[in-house]
């Protein structure tokens, strides 16, 4: 059945299309990937089924009773209210519901109700409407699916009374995960919902999709994510949808098989366009030299059966992506040795002299990595991944342990919450600051980035967090760095660009150390994945599905 209906939809946005006549069929139980490149209006796609966008043409047609629930990258969370007030407001009918239950208690104890037989009977009988219309809600139920809801998600109990304004990224999407699930919405619009998730809760989102009962479009450049969860995927690009049935990896190979039919039916048709053209120009020159009106009408008959035909589209094989290029060196052969690393922090930080009250982050660590290795570092959020990194950089100081660089070795440093940019700086005086580069050829570098004239000589400030992860790329090329330590570098990156820099490190001369949750990335970057959890290290050679392997072996054995 069809839940929601695109018909010729629309939308600009200040006199710019976003697209222009989409028509698209959204159906009950199916799981759909949205893909397409940063920029292209997915998430303005989502905002319209959701009812919060009206189209400039077209119609959009839900039907009716359908509940939708929209996950936004960003959850819209109430401040001041605790994350079991939060989940707990999510059903907006039981909260209406037991809004007029509490009305009409008040109302019952009225001297001027309870007095007057009439008025007494309407109220019991809207009582009774509200308590019927509560029980099939899930009222008496409801607070104890919103703990084992918020349980499965990993919080704990203590996390319930917590300030939504404290929480982290991903403990707010799990948050606008829970208020959804609480709901059991008939279509779910979630976009980039594995945003800020460490491996387990990308785990626990999996899972979730794949029971859920209603529809989902999902928008991710999570494709470990849409190969799990997709039943199809539908791309957005030049304005136009396009469907391929299957998961992100079908698609990505169908795609390139579409295009290549196609670029061998451009060139065919274009091939007899012109032999037609030809002959059509012949007859009638041959009409005009010898004066034969059977000629010229047959050029004519040619040239309007040319105008008939339906013309087959010129591909775009290559499209323009950032000139990501990492020429580092060798090196010395020992590029980064850790030994019994350790990192504490008082318990309570007003009291930062009493020792004894310490919470150990990083406990004995022992690493080593060598010349040309490529490393993944995994574990859940907040064990001390991005901690290590800055300690190894010299931003923090360990507890006690070493840490020796090789000596020819030079560090490139990509920020996860792109610390290493100035906000207030152009991106002219920002890459200037790396390298010499004239005005003229700071403009043209930052172009290899996609980034246009006008986006150049302004703030970084302006910047989208996809673009800021271009311009940190940037600056790591100009770096000349041999050994790259990467904190979440796909994060806000498009799929193409996650492309780009996954090809660039495989042929990459140096070494590099990359945190990471996705495991698609991983899979294809990464020789060795070495798992920090409660503060120790474990590794696993291989990428992300050689360690899953391993770590189910070593569960089961």
């Amino acid at each position: 059945m069809i839940a929601v209906n695109l018909d010729r939809v629309s939308l600009t946005y200040v006199s710019e299309p976003v697209f222009e006549h989409l028509s698209w069929e959204i159906h009950d139980g199916q799981c759909v990937g949205l893909v397409g490149p940063n920029g292209c209006g997915k998430s303005t796609l989502l905002r319209l089924i959701a009812g919060e966008l009206a189209s400039d043409t077209g119609f959009t047609v839900r039907r009716k009773g359908l509940t939708i629930g929209y996950l936004q990258q960003e959850p819209v969370l109430e401040p001041g209210r605790s994350v079991w007030l939060e989940t707990l407001a999510a059903s907006t009918e039981l909260a209406r519901v037991e809004a007029g239950l509490a009305r009409i208690e008040a109302q019952l104890a009225d001297p001027a109700v309870y007095g007057d037989e009439n008025t007494l009977i309407r109220t019991l009988d809207r009582q009774a409407r509200l308590l019927e219309e509560y029980e099939l809600l899930g009222g008496p139920g409801h607070q104890g699916r919103v703990r084992s809801t918020l349980r499965s998600l990993g919080f704990a109990e203590a996390d319930l009374d917590l300030p939504v304004e404290v929480l982290s990224g991903g403990q707010k999407k799990l948050v606008g995960l829970a208020k959804l699930l609480v709901n059991q919405p008939g279509l779910l619009l979630l976009d980039e919902p594995d945003n800020h998730l460490d491996l387990d809760g990308k785990a626990f989102l999996e899972q979730f999709i794949n029971g859920y009962q209603g529809a989902v479009i999902i928008v991710s450049h999570d494709r470990y994510l849409l190969d799990l969860v997709a039943d199809e995927i539908v791309e957005l690009e030049d304005g136009r949808l396009t469907r391929f049935p299957g998961t992100y990896s079908e698609y990505a190979v169908e795609k390139e098989l579409r295009l290549l039919r196609q670029q061998q039916l451009f060139q065919a048709q274009q091939k007899e366009i012109t032999r037609l053209e030809q002959a059509a120009r012949r007859l009638m020159t041959w009409g005009k030299v010898y004066d034969n009106v059977k000629f010229i009408r047959r050029g004519q008959s040619i040239m309007k059966r040319l105008e008939k035909i339906e013309r087959i589209e010129r591909p775009v094989l290559e499209r323009r992506h950032m000139g990501l290029e990492l020429n580092g060196w060798r090196g010395s052969d020992k590029v980064l040795e850790i030994t019994d690393l350790d990192k504490a922090f008082p318990a309570n930080f007003t009291q930062a002299d009493a020792s004894e009250d310490e919470t150990i982050v990083l406990a004995g660590l022992n690493l080593l990595v060598w010349q040309g290795e490529r490393v993944g570092l995994i574990g859940p959020n907040g064990a001390g991944k991005s901690l290590l990194f800055r300690i190894i950089l010299g931003h923090e100081e360990a507890s006690g342990g070493q840490i020796k660089i090789g000596p020819s070795v030079k560090i490139g440093y990509y920020a996860q919450e792109h610390e290493t940019l100035d906000y207030e700086m152009t991106l002219i005086d920002t890459v200037r600051q790396v390298a010499p580069l004239s005005e003229t050829d700071a403009v043209r570098f930052l172009g290899r980035f996609l980034f246009s004239y006008e986006q150049a000589r302004a703030r970084v400030a302006t910047l989208s967090g996809g673009e800021r992860s271009r311009l940190q790329m940037a600056m790591l090329m100009l770096s000349g760095a041999n050994f790259l330590l990467l904190d979440e570098p796909t994060n806000n990156l498009d799929i193409p660009s996650a492309e780009v820099l996954e090809n660039t490190l495989a042929e990459f001369e140096g070494t590099v150390c990359v945190i990471s949750h996705d495991r698609y990335f991983l899979d294809r970057v990464v020789y060795r994945i070495v798992e920090l959890d409660e503060g120790a290290l474990s590794e696993y050679l291989g990428g992300y599905s050689d360690y899953q392997v391993r770590k189910r072996e070593k569960r089961s054995g």
